[in-house]
C-alpha cells in the first residue's frame, strides 16, 4: 500500500513493515514523523533498510546575526544544532515554498539540516522568521537578507529571536512601528504661533525622519497645516544650527502663500523666490539663504542648473505633481540631490497605487523595488485581486514614512459639512444631443480600441468623455455644433439654487473644471446684477481678487479647479457648489477644503450638480471606487487606468 508517499511491503506473513523513501517533500516527512511514534503505540514494528541513515533531532536554537555596514545590513537566520551553525534561510525556503499560507503550517516542522539530517521546530518559531523573508521580497540571497533602516518596520515579530551583533535595527523598528515612542521636541523658539498638539506630534515625527535619515509623506488633510509644520521643522533645525539651504518646490499657484506664511510664522527663515526674469542672479545668491522657494515649472527648465546644486532638504508641496514616473517633471525632480526630502500630499494616491511608487522612488529610491516588481507584488494583488495579506504588508511597510491625520481625528471643533448630490434631467433638445453623441464617440471608440488596442486609443477616449460632459455642463461648450443649442438643465439648476443660497446670505464657492463653463455663468450673473470675483489660470492679480472676496459683500467666488483647487483659504465661504464631478474625488475634497478647514465656524454645505442617467452619474460611482484606492494606503494621467469593460460602460 502506498501511506505517506512511501511504500509499504508485506514479507510473508508476519507483520514487518519495509520502507523504502519515495518523495523527500516537507510535508511528506512532517506526516511521517508525526505518525511514527502512533504507529509503534498501536503495535507495529518498524524497521528501515542499512542505507536508510534517517536522523532528526530536536535540540535546536535560532540565531540572528546582524552586521552593519555604509548604512547596510546584512541579517543571517542560522539554526544551531548540538553546537553546530547552519543558515536557515535556504530551509525555511523549502516550507515557502510547500506551503502558501504561513498560518496554515502544521504545529512541528522537520527541516532538512543536511542529507537524512532532519531537526524538529516549532511552527510558530518560524513564522515571524518566514513573514519577515516574504516581506523583504526581492532582497534575499542564499543565506541572507541585505536591509536598510527603512526596513525596520517590517522586524518587529523577530523580538523573540536570539540576536548577535548590532541591534540598532531592531531599535529603530520599535519606534518605527509605535509612533508613540518618537522623541518629543520642543516647537522652535522663532515661531509666531502656537502648534496644536497633533502639529507637535508632527512635528516629532519630522524630527524623528531627519534624525534617521528616512524621507516620507506629510499626507495630513487639506487645512491642517502641512506648511506650518514643515516650516516649524525648518526653524526649529536653524535654530540648532543643522540647517542649510533648502528648496521648496511648490505650483505656481502657491508661489505668493507660501513667502507670506513664512513671513507671517517664521519670520527668522531668511527666503528668496527662484522665478521670473532674475533667476540668473538668484542662481549666484541663493546659497545665502534658507529657503529657496520655486515652482514645477522652473524646476523643469532650470534642471541643468539646479541639479549642480547639493540641498540640505528638498521639499516638495502637492506632491502628487510627480506622480507619473515617466513625467518630465518627475524625471527633473529625480535629478536634484539634497541629504532630506519630504513630500507634502493630502492625497499622495488619487488614481492608482503606482502613484504613491512614484513618490517614494524621488524619497527613498529602491524603497518599494522597481516599478515592474511593485506592479507584480503589490499593485495587481491589491486593486485586481483584492489580496488583504499584500495590502496589510504594503500598510506595514509604508506606515512609518506616512503621517496622514483627517479633520475628522483631530479638529474637533469643525462645524458640520453636509454633501447635498442635485440630479436633474436633461430637456429634449439637449438629450437628443448628447444621445446623437453619445452613439456616434461609442462607435468610434470601439472602433479605435479595435485597430489600435486601448492604450493607443487614449486621445479618442479622452474626447469621446470629454465631450460628453460638456454636453452635460452646457451644450454651448461645444464649439463645432452645427445649430447651437441654448438650452442647459444644469446651468438651470444652477441659478435657481444660487438665487435661494443669496437670499440666505451664503458666501459661495463655484468649482468647474471648464473655465469656458465659468464665462458662461458669468454672463448669467451680470444679466442678473449679482456681483462676483473669478479666479483661473489666466488671473493675473491672484491676491486682489481673493481679498476682495474675503473682505467685502461679494456672495460668489468662480474658481476653476485647477487654479484654486488647492492652496486657498477661504473659510469666509460656507457653501461649495461642484458644477460639474471630476473622475478624482480627492481633488473635489481638496476644493471643498478652501472653505472646509482650520478657522471655520459655521456649518459648510457641499452641493454636487449632476445630470441623471449621463456620464455624471458613472463618474460618481467612480469615485467611489478611486476613494477605496485611496483610503487603503493610509489604513500626467488624470483619469484612472480603465479596463475596456469599465470604459465602454461609461460610454453607455
Amino acid at each position: 500500500e502506498d501511506l505517506f508517499g512511501f511504500e509499504f511491503k508485506k514479507i510473508n506473513n508476519d507483520i514487518f513493515v519495509y520502507l523504502e523513501k519515495n518523495n523527500k517533500k516537507l510535508e511528506m516527512w512532517n506526516n511521517f514523523f508525526e505518525y511514527l511514534d502512533k504507529f509503534k503505540e498501536d503495535g507495529w514494528i518498524i524497521e528501515f533498510s542499512k542505507d536508510f541513515e534517517l536522523i532528526f533531532d530536536k535540540e535546536s536554537k535560532i540565531i540572528l546575526e546582524s552586521n552593519e555596514k555604509d548604512g547596510w545590513f546584512n541579517l543571517s537566520f542560522e539554526i544551531e544544532i548540538n553546537g553546530k551553525k547552519v543558515p536557515l534561510t535556504p530551509l525555511v525556503s523549502s516550507v515557502i515554498e510547500e506551503f502558501e499560507d504561513v498560518e496554515l503550517l502544521p504545529e512541528k516542522l522537520y527541516l532538512e539540516a543536511k542529507k537524512n539530517y532532519f531537526v524538529e521546530v516549532e511552527s510558530e518559531i518560524l513564522k515571524p522568521i518566514i513573514k519577515t523573508i516574504l516581506a523583504l521580497f526581492d532582497r534575499k540571497d542564499k543565506n541572507s537578507l541585505k536591509v536598510t533602516y527603512a526596513d525596520a518596520v517590517l522586524l518587529d515579530e523577530l523580538d523573540k529571536i536570539d540576536i548577535k551583533g548590532s541591534k540598532k535595527l531592531f531599535e529603530i523598528s520599535k519606534k518605527l512601528n509605535n509612533f508613540e515612542g518618537i522623541k518629543k521636541v520642543i516647537p522652535p523658539k522663532g515661531l509666531s504661533v502656537e502648534l496644536r498638539d497633533y502639529q507637535k506630534e508632527g512635528l516629532n515625527w519630522l524630527n524623528f525622519l531627519w534624525e534617521y535619515n528616512f524621507n516620507g509623506i506629510l499626507a495630513d488633510d487639506m487645512g491642517l497645516g502641512k506648511t506650518i509644520q514643515t516650516l516649524s521643522h525648518l526653524l526649529r533645525l536653524k535654530e540648532s544650527n543643522k540647517l542649510k539651504t533648502s528648496l521648496i518646490i511648490v505650483p505656481t499657484s502657491l508661489l505668493a502663500n507660501w513667502k507670506n506664511e513664512i513671513q507671517k510664522f517664521t519670520p527668522s527663515l531668511s527666503k528668496i523666490l527662484l522665478y521670473g526674469n532674475e533667476r540668473e542672479h538668484i542662481f549666484k545668491i541663493m546659497k545665502n539663504f534658507d529657503i529657496v522657494i520655486t515652482t514645477y515649472a522652473v524646476l523643469t527648465r532650470d534642471i541643468e542648473k539646479l541639479k549642480e546644486f547639493e540641498f540640505d532638504y528638498i521639499i516638495l508641496d502637492e506632491a502628487q505633481k510627480i506622480k507619473n514616473p515617466r513625467a518630465k517633471v518627475t524625471i527633473s525632480v529625480k535629478l536634484l540631490k539634497a541629504k532630506h526630502k519630504l513630500a507634502l500630499s493630502g492625497t499622495p494616491v488619487e488614481n492608482h497605487l503606482g502613484e504613491v511608487w512614484s513618490i517614494f522612488s524621488f524619497l527613498m529610491p529602491g524603497f518599494l523595488g522597481t516599478y515592474k516588481f511593485f506592479k507584480e507584488y503589490f499593485q495587481n494583488p491589491i486593486e485586481k485581486d483584492k489580496s488583504i495579506e499584500k495590502l496589510y504588508l504594503l500598510n506595514k511597510k509604508l506606515k512609518p514614512f506616512i503621517l496622514r491625520r483627517t479633520k475628522e481625528n483631530v479638529v474637533k471643533e469643525l462645524p458640520p459639512k453636509t454633501e447635498i448630490v442635485k440630479y436633474t434631467q436633461f430637456g429634449e433638445k439637449q438629450a437628443k444631443l448628447y444621445e446623437t453623441i453619445r452613439v456616434t464617440m461609442e462607435k468610434k471608440v470601439k472602433e479605435a480600441i479595435s485597430k489600435k488596442g486601448i492604450n493607443s486609443s487614449h486621445l479618442t477616449i479622452l474626447d469621446a468623455l470629454l465631450k460628453l460632459r460638456q454636453v452635460c455642463c452646457d451644450p454651448r461648450l461645444l464649439t463645432d455644433l452645427e445649430e447651437p443649442i441654448n438650452e442647459s438643465a444644469k446651468l438651470d439648476l444652477f441659478l435657481e439654487i444660487v438665487e435661494d443660497l443669496l437670499l440666505e446670505n451664503r458666501k459661495i464657492l463655484v468649482f468647474s473644471q471648464f473655465t469656458s463653463m465659468l464665462k458662461i455663468i458669468e454672463d448669467e450673473l451680470n444679466k442678473r446684477d449679482i456681483e462676483f470675483v473669478t479666479l483661473t489660470g489666466a488671473t493675473k492679480n491672484r491676491e486682489k481678487v481673493i481679498k476682495k472676496f474675503k473682505n467685502s459683500n461679494i456672495q460668489i467666488f468662480l474658481i476653476s479647479l485647477k487654479a484654486g483647487g488647492v492652496g486657498l483659504n477661504l473659510t469666509e465661504a460656507d457653501t461649495i457648489i461642484h458644477y460639474d464631478p471630476w473622475w478624482n474625488l480627492a481633488a473635489e475634497n481638496q476644493a471643498t477644503d478652501r472653505a472646509y478647514r482650520i478657522g471655520q465656524d459655521k456649518p459648510v454645505f457641499v452641493y454636487k450638480l449632476i445630470i441623471e442617467n449621463s456620464i455624471e452619474q458613472k463618474i460618481l460611482e467612480l469615485q467611489n471606487k478611486k476613494a477605496d484606492i485611496q483610503k487603503s494606503i493610509y489604513e500626467e494621467n488624470e483619469i484612472i487606468n480603465f479596463e475596456k469593460d469599465e470604459l465602454l460602460e461609461l460610454l453607455k
